[in-house]
C-alpha cells in the first residue's frame, strides 16, 4: 500500500497489465484498442478495490486531462466518458477530482458524449448506454451541487436528455433518464428557473406535438418528483400570473398550457397555483379572462377530472363567467357546457342555471351555441340532459332568428329519431321525448316559408323517414298519427294540403307553358309563377328563378315530361325518386357547384315529390289497419290502444283521400273500406264513407263489383245510420253515382212518408239525410220540401214542445244528455238552411220567413213558444243553431242582401251570450265563413264585442280570429292585384265603419255620455283597431282617420231621424279619433284615397254640414294613454 501511495505521489501512470501507454504518439486505432482494455478494467473494479483505486489513481487523472477532453475522435470521447463514469462509481463518494472547474469540465464533457444515445442503431450505442446506466445509478451528478456552474451543469444535461431521447429508446433508457433527472430536483437544494423551463418547455404544444417522447420524459419527470418541484412551479406562476413579471422566462407567454398540462400529469403540481386562476377570472382584462375561461373549459371538462368537486370556489366563480359582459367568453362558456355535460352529468344541475340564461342571450351565435352544447350531449346518451335543457331547445325552436330556430328544430328531429324511432333508449327514453314530434309539428303554424320547408323535411328525413321500405314507412306513419296531440294532427293535415296545392300549381304552370304563345298567356304564366314563389323560400330571389324554370320547361321537352310525372297523380315513390335525380342531374352543372337556381329547383321538387304517399303505400296503410281491425298488429307494444290506433288509422286515410284520392284506387283498398263502413265504431265507418266520397269518383266504371256492394250500404245508412252518417252516404251517392237521381229517389220517398213526432229519436236522421238531399238536388226535391219545411218543420217541430224539459240551472249539458227533441229541432233548422242553400235566389219569400223565423229564436233567447217548458241548456243549443243558421246564409249573397240591420245586429250579440259554449261555438263558424271570405267584412266587426268576454281565453281566440283573417284579406289583396272593385268587400281598414255602427246599436250602450259605457266602447274598438293599426300601410292610419271623419258628416240609415242614435254614433266616432290620435304619430297625413262608407249603414254625407263638435266629456280624454303603433 504504502509503495502504490508513493506511486501515486511521484506522477506516474500505471496502465492495466496489458496496456501500453497511451498519449498523442498512438495512432487513433491503437488509442482505441488500449481505451477498451482500460474500460474493462474500471468496469470489472468495485468500491472496495482500495489497492487497485490506488494503484489507478493516476491514470484516473490522466483520463480527465484536456487532451482526453478534447479529443477530436467520438470513439476516444466515448471510452473515456465511461472510464470517468466508473471511476465516478469506484472513488465515490469522494471523487479524485479536486478542482471545480475541472469537474465542471469533466460533467459538461460526459453530457456532451450522451448525445450519442441518439442514434439508436449505432454499433455504439450499447457504449453509450452504458454510460447513461452508470451515471443514473451511481446519481454522479449530485457532486455539482456544491459546484457554483452547477445550474450551467444540469440546465445542459437536461436540455441533452430532451434533445436525445425518441421513440427509438426503450422502457429502461427512459427509466435511467428520469432517474437521473429526478435526483438532481429530489436532492438538490433548490431548482432553477433555468432549469425548470428545460422541464417545462416540452409541456407547450408547439413542442409536444414536435417530440412526443420528450413530452413523455417531462411527465414522468414532473409525476416523480411532483413533491419536491411543486414550490418552484408555484413560484414561477405565481410571478407571472400574479406579479406580472414576464421576463422571468421565456415560457411566461405559456402560462396557459403549461398549467392544463400540469393539472393533467399531476394535480398535486398546482395545489397553491389554482387559487390564482379565480383572481385571474375577476381581471379587468378581457382577453385575459378568455385565455383563463378556455384554460379552465378544459381541465373542468376532462373525462377523469374532478376539479370541480375538489375545487367549488373555482367552480362556482368559473360558472359566473357564463353571465360575463365579453361575448367570446360567454361564447366559450356555452361551448364548454357540451364536454363537461357529457363527462360530467353531475355538473348538469350547475350548469342548468346557467344555461338558461344563456338560452336568452342578446348574441344570435351564443343562443346558437346553447342548443348545439344541450344537442351534442342528448345525442351522446339521452340521460346526460334533463327536461329542462331539453326544453331549453324548445323554446328556441321559436326565436327571431332562423339559424337558431333552424339549429333547435333539427337538434330536436335528430334527438327524435335516434331514441324514439330507432329506440336507442329503450322505452323510458322514447317517453321522455314524446313531445318532440307534436312540438315539431307545430312549428308548421309559423308564418315563415323557411320554418314550414324545415319541418317538412325533418317530418320527411326523421319522422317518416321516405327511405324505409314501404310497410315499414307506413306503420311508422300509422303509429305516429295516432300519438299526435290534436294540433299536431291538423298540421301535419295543412302540410299535405299545402303540398298537393303546390303540386296543382305546377301542373297548372306545365300546362300554361304547352299552350301556344299569346299576350294571355304570358299574363297567366307569370301569375302561375308568381303563386309559386310564394312557396318558396325568399320569394325576392326566387321569383328570378321560378320564371327560368318556366322557361326551361318550354325549352326541353325531357325535363318537362319527367315534371309531368312527378305531379300526375298516378306517380309512384319510385318513379319519383328517379325524376327528381334526372331533372336536378339535367340542370346541374359540375363545373358550377354552387347553383343557387337548382337549389331553388331542389326546394321545389322536395315539396312536389311524393315521397311518402302512393297505391302501394296507401294499401300497405289499409292492411296496416285491417292488422288493428284484426288484432294482429303490435299496438299494445306501439304503447297505442286498438280502438284509438283504428279511429286514427282511418282518419289518416281520410285526409290523404283529399290530397292523394287516385292512390286509394285498388281493389283491395276499396274492399277494406267496406268491411271498415260495417264496423260498430260509429267514427271508423264516418270517416270510410268520407274516403268513399273523396276517392270514389271512376268506381262505376272501374270497380263495378264494389258499386254492387256499397250502393245498398250507402241506402242503408242514409235511412237509418247514425245522422252523420247518413249525411256522409248522401254526399257519396252525389259524387260516385251517375244515376244519382234515381237513388235519391228511393231514399226520399220512404223517409218524407215516414216522418213521426212522436218518435222522436227516430226523427234526427231522416231530417238529416232529406236536408242534404235539398242541398244536393234542389231541382229534384225543392217543391215537395217547400210544404214539408212550412207545415212539418215550423208549425209542428219548432212552433211546438212536447216533452218539459230538465229544470237545471245549467246552461250546457254534454251532447248525450240533449233531449231527442231538441236535436230534432236542431236538424230541422239546418234542414231549413240547407232547403234554402239548394234553391237560392229562387225563393226570396221562404229566405225572409226563415230569417224572420231565426232571429224570434234569437229574440226568445231560444224558447220560441216562449211557454217556459224548455230547460236552459236546450235553449242555449237552440241560440247557438239559429245564430250558425244566420251565419250560414249570410254566406249567400242573395240571402246576405235580404239580412236586415236588425237581424244582423241580434246575430252579432251571440258573440256575447251568457252561456260559454255557445260563445265558442258561433265564434268558429265565425271564423271559418269570414277566412274563406264568404262571409261580408261587417262580420268581421262582431269580434270587436269580444273586448267584453268575461273569459281570457275567449278574447285571445277572438284577437287569433281577427289577427288571422286581416291577414288572409291583405295577402289575397297583394295576390289578385286586379281586384280593386272588390276592395270595399276585401280591405280590413273598411271594417272601422261597420264595427262604428255596431257598438253604436248595442245594448249595453244606453246612456251617451255615461263613462263607463264609453270604456267598453273604447275597449271595443281598440280590440279592432290595435291589430289594423299595428301596420300603416300605405298610410292607412290617416285612411281610417279619415273614414271616421267622413262618417260624422252622416247620419245612421237604420234611424237617420233619431237624434239620440246619431248623438251615439258621433260620440263612437269621437272614440275612435282619440284611439287613432293617441296611437298613431301619422294619422294628420292626406289620406291615400277617399273612403267610400257603406249606404245600407249611413246616409249620403252632408256637404252643408261640418260636424266639428266634441260629443266626449272631458273626463273620458284621461282614458287614451298614448303609445305608437305602426
Amino acid at each position: 500500500m504504502a509503495h502504490s501511495k508513493s506511486r501515486a505521489a511521484d506522477g506516474k501512470i500505471t496502465y492495466p497489465p496489458g496496456v501500453k501507454e497511451i498519449s498523442s504518439n498512438i495512432s487513433k486505432e491503437e488509442m482505441v484498442r488500449r481505451l477498451k482494455m482500460v474500460v474493462k478494467t474500471f468496469m470489472d473494479m468495485d468500491q472496495d478495490s482500495e489497492e487497485e483505486k490506488e494503484l489507478y489513481l493516476n491514470l484516473a487523472l490522466h483520463l480527465a486531462s484536456d487532451f482526453f477532453l478534447k479529443h477530436p475522435d467520438k470513439d476516444v470521447r466515448l471510452l473515456v466518458a465511461c472510464c470517468l463514469a466508473d471511476i465516478f462509481r469506484i472513488y465515490a463518494p469522494e471523487a479524485p477530482y479536486t478542482s471545480p472547474d475541472k469537474l465542471k469540465d469533466i460533467f459538461m464533457f460526459i453530457t456532451r458524449q450522451l448525445k450519442g444515445l441518439e442514434d439508436t442503431k449505432s454499433a455504439q450505442f450499447n457504449r453509450y448506454f452504458y454510460l447513461l446506466e452508470n451515471i443514473a445509478w451511481v446519481k454522479s451528478y449530485n457532486i455539482c451541487f456544491e459546484l457554483e456552474d452547477s445550474n450551467e451543469i444540469f440546465t445542459q444535461l437536461y436540455r441533452t436528455l430532451f434533445q436525445v431521447i425518441n421513440n427509438g429508446h426503450n422502457q429502461k433508457v427512459h427509466m435511467h433518464m428520469v432517474d437521473l433527472m429526478s435526483s438532481i430536483v429530489c436532492e438538490g437544494d433548490s431548482v432553477s428557473q433555468e432549469l425548470l423551463d428545460t422541464v417545462l418547455v416540452n409541456l407547450v404544444p408547439a413542442h409536444k406535438n414536435l417530440n412526443k417522447q420528450a413530452y413523455d420524459l417531462a411527465k414522468a419527470l414532473l409525476k416523480r418528483t411532483a413533491q419536491a418541484i411543486e414550490p418552484y412551479i408555484t413560484n414561477f406562476f405565481n410571478l407571472v400570473l400574479m406579479l406580472g413579471k414576464t421576463s422571468v422566462s421565456d415560457l411566461s407567454e405559456h402560462v396557459f398550457d403549461l398549467i392544463l398540462e400540469l393539472y393533467n400529469i399531476d394535480s398535486h403540481l398546482l395545489l397553491s397555483v389554482l387559487p390564482q386562476l379565480e383572481f385571474k377570472l375577476k381581471s379587468n382584462d378581457n382577453d385575459e379572462r378568455l385565455q383563463v375561461v378556455k384554460l379552465l373549459a378544459k381541465m373542468f371538462g376532462a373525462k377523469d377530472s374532478e376539479l370541480a368537486a375538489q375545487n367549488k370556489p373555482l367552480w362556482q366563480c368559473y360558472l359566473g363567467r357564463f353571465n360575463d359582459i365579453h361575448v367570446p367568453i360567454r361564447l366559450e362558456c356555452v361551448k364548454f357546457a357540451s364536454h363537461c355535460l357529457m363527462n360530467h352529468p353531475d355538473l348538469a344541475k350547475d350548469l342548468t342555471e346557467f344555461l338558461k340564461v344563456r338560452s336568452h342571450d342578446p348574441e344570435e351565435a351564443i343562443r346558437h351555441d346553447v342548443i348545439v352544447s344541450i344537442v351534442t350531449a342528448a345525442k351522446k346518451d339521452l340521460t346526460l340532459v334533463n327536461d329542462a335543457l331539453l326544453n331549453f331547445v324548445k323554446e328556441r325552436t321559436l326565436d327571431k332568428r332562423w339559424r337558431v330556430r333552424k339549429e333547435a328544430m333539427m337538434g330536436l328531429a335528430q334527438i327524435y329519431k335516434k331514441y324514439s324511432l330507432q329506440g336507442e333508449g329503450g322505452k323510458e327514453a322514447a317517453n321522455q321525448i314524446s313531445w318532440i314530434k307534436d312540438k315539431l309539428l307545430h312549428i308548421y303554424y309559423q308564418n315563415s316559408i323557411d320554418d314550414r320547408l324545415l319541418v317538412e323535411r325533418i317530418f320527411a328525413q326523421y319522422m317518416v323517414p321516405h327511405n324505409l321500405e314501404t310497410t315499414e314507412r307506413m306503420k311508422c306513419l300509422y303509429y305516429l298519427y295516432a300519438t299526435l296531440d290534436t294540433n299536431a294532427v291538423k298540421a301535419l293535415n295543412e302540410m299535405w294540403k299545402c303540398q298537393n296545392m303546390l303540386r296543382h300549381h305546377v301542373k297548372d304552370l306545365l300546362d300554361l307553358v304547352k299552350q301556344p304563345k299569346s299576350d294571355a298567356g304570358s299574363k297567366a304564366v307569370f301569375a302561375k309563377v308568381m303563386v309559386i314563389t310564394r312557396n318558396l323560400p325568399d320569394p325576392g330571389k326566387a321569383q328570378d328563378f321560378v320564371k327560368k324554370l318556366a322557361q326551361v320547361l318550354d325549352d326541353d321537352e325531357r325535363i318537362r315530361n319527367q315534371l309531368e310525372t312527378l305531379v300526375s297523380p298516378a306517380c309512384s315513390c319510385k318513379q319519383a325518386q328517379v325524376c327528381v335525380r334526372d331533372i336536378t342531374k339535367k340542370l346541374g352543372s359540375p363545373k358550377q357547384p354552387s347553383n343557387p337556381f337548382l337549389e331553388m329547383v331542389k326546394f321545389l321538387l322536395e315539396r312536389i315529390a311524393p315521397v311518402h304517399i302512393d297505391t302501394e303505400s296507401i294499401s300497405a296503410l289499409v292492411k296496416q289497419v285491417n292488422k288493428s281491425i284484426d288484432g294482429t298488429a303490435e299496438d299494445d307494444e306501439e304503447g297505442v290502444p286498438t280502438e284509438q290506433a283504428i279511429r286514427a288509422g282511418l282518419e289518416l286515410l281520410k285526409v290523404l283521400s283529399f290530397t292523394h284520392p287516385v292512390s286509394f284506387h285498388s281493389a283491395e283498398t276499396f274492399e277494406s273500406l267496406l268491411g271498415c263502413l260495417k264496423m260498430d265504431d260509429e267514427k271508423v265507418a264516418e270517416a270510410a264513407l268520407q274516403i268513399f266520397k273523396n276517392t270514389g269518383s271512376k268506381m262505376e266504371e272501374s270497380f263495378p263489383h264494389i258499386k254492387s256492394v256499397l250502393l245498398p250500404v250507402l241506402q242503408t245508412k242514409a235511412k237509418r245510420g247514425p245522422p252523420r252518417q247518413a249525411k256522409y252516404a248522401i254526399h257519396c251517392i252525389h259524387a260516385m253515382f251517375t244515376h244519382r237521381d234515381t237513388h235519391f229517389a228511393q231514399i226520399f220517398e220512404p223517409l218524407q212518408k215516414g216522418l213521426d213526432l212522436e218518435d222522436l229519436d227516430q226523427l234526427i236522421t231522416p231530417l238529416t239525410t232529406l236536408g242534404h238531399l235539398a242541398l244536393l238536388a234542389p231541382e229534384q226535391f225543392a217543391a215537395p220540401l217547400k210544404s214539408l219545411v212550412a207545415n212539418f218543420i215550423v208549425k209542428d217541430l219548432l212552433m211546438s214542445d212536447r216533452i218539459p224539459g230538465k229544470k237545471t240551472t245549467k246552461l250546457w249539458v254534454p251532447d248525450d244528455e240533449v233531449s231527442s227533441e231538441t236535436l230534432a229541432k236542431i236538424q230541422g233548422i239546418k234542414l231549413m238552411v240547407r232547403w234554402l242553400l239548394g234553391v237560392k235566389n229562387t225563393l226570396s219569400k221562404s229566405g225572409n220567413s226563415t230569417l224572420r223565423m231565426l232571429t224570434a229564436i234569437l229574440h226568445s233567447d231560444g224558447d220560441l213558444t216562449e211557454q217556459g217548458k224548455m230547460g236552459k241548456p236546450d235553449m242555449s243549443r237552440l241560440r247557438l243553431a239559429a245564430a250558425c243558421a244566420l251565419l250560414k246564409l249570410a254566406q249567400e249573397p242573395c240571402y246576405h242582401e235580404i239580412i236586415t240591420l236588425e237581424q244582423y245586429q241580434l246575430c252579432a250579440l251571440v258573440i256575447n251570450d251568457e252561456c260559454y259554449q255557445v260563445r265558442q261555438g258561433f265564434a268558429q263558424k265565425l271564423h271559418k265563413g269570414l277566412c274563406r271570405l264568404r262571409l261580408p267584412l261587417e262580420y268581421l266587426a262582431v269580434f270587436a264585442l269580444c273586448a267584453k268576454d268575461p273569459v281570457k281565453e275567449r278574447r285571445a281566440h277572438a284577437r287569433q280570429c281577427l289577427v288571422k283573417n286581416i291577414t288572409i284579406r291583405r295577402e289575397y289583396l297583394k295576390q289578385h292585384a286586379a281586384v280593386s272593385e272588390k276592395l270595399f268587400s276585401l280591405l280590413p281598414e273598411y271594417v272601422v265603419p261597420y264595427a262604428i255602427h255596431l257598438l253604436v246599436h248595442d245594448p249595453d250602450y244606453i246612456k251617451v255620455q255615461d263613462i263607463e259605457q264609453l270604456k267598453d266602447i273604447k275597449e271595443s274598438l281598440w280590440f279592432i283597431l290595435e291589430i289594423i293599426m299595428s301596420k300603416n300601410e300605405n298610410n292607412s292610419h290617416a285612411f281610417i282617420r279619415k273614414m271616421v271623419e267622413n262618417i260624422k258628416q252622416t247620419k245612421d240609415a237604420q234611424a237617420p231621424t233619431d237624434a239620440k242614435i246619431n248623438e251615439k254614433l258621433y260620440t263612437v266616432c269621437d272614440v275612435a279619433m282619440n284611439i287613432i290620435i293617441s296611437k298613431s304619430t301619422t294619422y294628420s297625413l292626406e289620406s291615400p284615397k277617399d273612403p267610400v262608407l257603406p249606404t245600407r249603414y249611413f246616409t249620403k254625407p252632408d256637404k252643408n254640414f261640418s260636424n266639428t263638435k266634441n260629443y266626449l266629456p272631458p273626463e273620458m280624454k284621461s282614458f287614451f294613454t298614448p303609445g305608437k303603433v305602426g
